[in-house]
């Protein structure tokens, strides 16, 4: 009853490792090299026709959601992605062979290798097919972030008006408002979907056709360009022939590339749900300058309690980004001479981390960014008590006689205001106009008429 074969269940015995079997779009990118590959030998002359069109046709059967269960070798598996290949092989080749009359695990009428991988290897369909699974997934990774963007710039317009006190090393600093504050989240993440768009230009460069070690024996040139031209096709992508074949087989950096933007887009990302975190916490003994869209009770134990639930599992996954990206990190150095045998950990990693991100960015979006609310009078209360409101006055007194305002303000509790007139240092009007909070907010110095 099994689509798979023997080096299937070779590779399903001797790796009992994880539970976790190759994503959706690593199988579909994989078939869908098969499929271009069938395409190329037909038009090529190598395939008879009768048996490529069955090839095809089982791909297509996969790519519309069939077979998927076929697909039982665990992610970790012996290096380069043998498995994984003669897995896709043997699955299209039992599928082809009935849809032509045979029976499965005949392979009388279509043979795993000498039929489904023709013109292949798994050095090159390997490396391929993780690029193609990548890109399969870009435009939810590019569209997730422009979204959340979208809506931190949202909140940047409905709170420009709300003064607050700034916070450096988590100590009062100058005055902004928090509309200033969410247009630099907003700026942070736009700065991400711009870094992943360019790495996966990189990814477009396929070695289909590299074969073993970048030669190209049993492909050849026509090969390698009908087939990629084909493959593009498929997922409307423009692909191109490797420049270098060589580099691409021996090389997973393109990947790592992709890798790093999803890093650096994580990373910008669990800053700003930390921050909203302490923005929000509270409701009596914190800041509580903004409040985040209730999603569920917060303790077992502490009724009413509300945590910040969805930023600290946004947090949860950027961390795990940043442990995948390691890991590829990792393996991409690993690779030895004509091949990186490390691909398989590298293609899990990779595509997890999209996977996540992606649906950790469109639920911060959704159910947390999009109702955040802010409470402009406690904003305000926690500026008017920040001593960091002296610093206006550096340009008039100078560092030295503001510090000491400064400090007088902290250990007797008077306002600024009130021990600058006392000490006849400024004019009560000219004073109202350089303490002026929204001044504060603006370039320049606070209060200078020019």
């Amino acid at each position: 009853d099994a689509y798979y074969g023997i080096q299937t269940v070779r590779a399903s015995e001797n790796f009992p490792i994880s539970g976790l079997h190759a994503p959706a779009d690593l199988v579909t990118a994989t078939v869908l090299i098969k499929r271009a590959a069938a395409l190329a030998n037909i038009e090529l002359g190598r395939l008879d026709a009768h048996v490529g069109e069955a090839i095809i046709k089982a791909t297509d059967e996969i790519v519309n959601g069939a077979l998927r269960d076929q697909f039982i070798v665990d992610v970790y598996q012996a290096g380069a992605g043998t498995s994984h290949n003669m897995n896709t092989n043997e699955v299209l080749a039992n599928r082809a062979g009935e849809l032509l009359g045979g029976a499965k695990g005949e392979y009388r009428l279509v043979h795993p290798n000498d039929h489904v991988n023709m013109g292949q290897s798994t050095n090159d369909v390997f490396p391929s097919a993780t690029r193609v699974a990548l890109l399969l997934g870009q435009p939810a990774l590019v569209d997730a972030a422009r979204a959340l963007a979208a809506s931190l710039h949202q909140k940047a317009g409905e709170f420009a008006s709300v003064l607050k006190v700034g916070r450096t090393h988590l100590q009062d600093a100058v005055p902004m408002t928090l509309g200033q504050e969410f247009s630099g989240y907003a700026a942070c993440i736009e700065r991400g979907p711009d870094d992943v768009e360019r790495a996966a230009e990189q990814l477009k460069e396929m070695n289909l056709g590299a074969t073993a070690v970048g030669t190209g024996l049993n492909a050849g040139d026509e090969f390698s360009r009908r087939t990629v031209s084909h493959l593009g096709e498929s997922i409307n992508v423009d692909l191109v022939p490797a420049a270098n074949r060589f580099r691409v087989t021996q090389s997973m950096g393109d990947v790592l590339a992709y890798s790093g933007a999803m890093r650096r887009l994580a990373i910008e990302l669990g800053k700003i749900a930390s921050d909203l975190r302490l923005l929000s916490m509270g409701p009596r003994a914190g800041l509580s300058e903004i409040a985040l869209p209730a999603v569920q009770p917060g303790s077992s134990i502490m009724p009413g309690k509300v945590n910040p639930s969805v930023p600290e599992m946004v947090n949860q996954v950027c961390f795990q980004v940043v442990g995948c990206d390691t890991t590829v990190c990792m393996a991409a150095e690993a690779g030895q001479l004509e091949l990186n045998v490390m691909m398989p950990v590298i293609a899990w990693n990779t595509l997890h981390a999209s996977t996540i991100l992606r649906n950790a960015m469109r639920t911060l979006t959704e159910r947390t960014v999009d109702g955040i609310t802010a409470d402009e009078a406690r904003a305000r209360e926690l500026l008017e008590r920040s001593t960091a409101l002296a610093t206006a006055l550096s340009p008039y007194l100078g560092y030295e006689k503001t510090a000491e305002i400064a400090k007088e303000s902290v250990a007797t509790g008077k306002p600024i205001r009130q021990i600058v007139l006392e000490r006849r240092l400024i004019e009560a009007k000219e004073l109202d106009r350089i303490l002026s909070v929204e001044e504060m907010t603006r370039p320049g110095i606070a209060g200078d008429k020019r």
